[in-house]
């Protein structure tokens, strides 16, 4: 059975600033793009194109998250 846990952290940034760096960012587009033009991504860069879209996805929940914890505090 799953359990939760709360885990409080403080956060160094706002929550704004938490995403993936620019270059990190580009380098996903860039391996989207080609894929999405039809071109054939090597396995290791199809590894490394799911491993950053995950890091984007836990980076945009903790984002969300920390923005919904900021708004729970200010009420």
């Amino acid at each position: 059975m799953a359990q939760n846990t709360g885990v409080s952290i403080e956060m160094p940034v706002l929550a704004r600033q938490i995403r993936l760096p620019k270059g990190v960012d580009d380098r996903l587009k860039a391996l989207l793009d080609r894929q999405d033009s039809g071109q054939i991504l090597s396995a290791a860069e199809k590894r490394e194109a799911e491993g950053l879209v995950e890091l984007a996805e836990m980076l945009t929940l903790m984002r969300l998250r920390t923005e919904r914890a900021s708004r729970s505090k200010e009420k």
